[in-house]
């Protein structure tokens, strides 16, 4: 089988680099159905599909694991959004449940450090299957702690810049970068030279602009809100990703 970063690259290439972030807000009792129909409709405009953890919790193994089959059977990628932050072996066996759950990737917290980060990575890749780091969330506040100046012995650096370092150096597939901070992205992609590929939430509802994230050199466009809550799915997504493809 070809690796996650090689599986998404080529979807990517054949459809669009748009991924669907199928996160609800609460109070949706019929997440399976919805998501199902979302599959279904719209994976021609999808290279993948994320699930946060708060979708994820109302849902059995049954479902979870049939809906990443049905995923996979309309070619889309599968991503968990659980920002996975623990130490080795918590890692490891969580990220074993989530692959036996048909999951191809699962994003992952930076703050477990890089010796965990690295043992995790390594584990995922012997199953092919993807690690994506955060780097710099979209929200407004992630200025306020991915910006933050730290100190590694007598080294300052900022926090965001540690984060793009280690997922480079230890093989991430991916990193998060908002769409919401485009110089950000563009300062990830002249850094990280093409050894990691950025994903950017935050388009649409949070104010990130595809065609600017694009130029900004981001890989992958994370798309939510804007989808779920339009009054046709299937056409927003389709503007989305004729935008995309330009």
């Amino acid at each position: 089988m070809a690796s996650f970063k090689n599986r998404i690259k080529k979807l990517s290439s054949d459809k669009s680099p748009l991924i669907l972030a199928n996160d609800y807000e609460s109070g949706i009792s019929d997440i399976e159905s919805r998501t199902v129909k979302n599959i279904k409709t719209l994976s021609p405009y999808l290279c993948a599909i994320k699930f946060n953890f708060h979708l994820l919790l109302p849902l059995g193994q049954k479902q979870i694991t049939k809906i990443n089959r049905l995923a996979h059977d309309h070619h889309l990628q599968t991503i968990a959004d659980i920002k996975l932050n623990d130490i080795g072996n918590t890692n490891n066996v969580t990220a074993e449940t989530l692959w036996s759950l048909g999951f191809d990737s699962v994003i992952v917290n930076p703050m477990m450090g890089p010796g965990n980060l690295e043992k995790l990575i390594a584990h995922a890749h012997k199953n092919d299957n993807g690690v994506i780091s955060l780097c710099h969330m979209s929200s407004p506040e992630a200025q306020l702690t991915y910006e933050l100046q730290v100190q590694i012995k007598s080294k300052k650096t900022i926090l965001y810049h540690l984060f793009l370092e280690w997922a480079t150096s230890l093989g991430a597939d991916g990193i998060i970068v908002g769409a919401t901070f485009p110089d950000i992205v563009s300062f990830c992609k002249k850094k990280s030279k093409g050894k990691v590929s950025i994903y950017s939430p935050g388009i649409g509802t949070q104010g990130g602009d595809i065609q600017k994230t694009i130029q900004a050199g981001s890989d992958y466009l994370i798309v939510g809100r804007t989808i779920l809550n339009s009054r046709n799915p299937k056409e927003t997504a389709k503007s989305l990703f004729d935008l995309a493809k330009h």
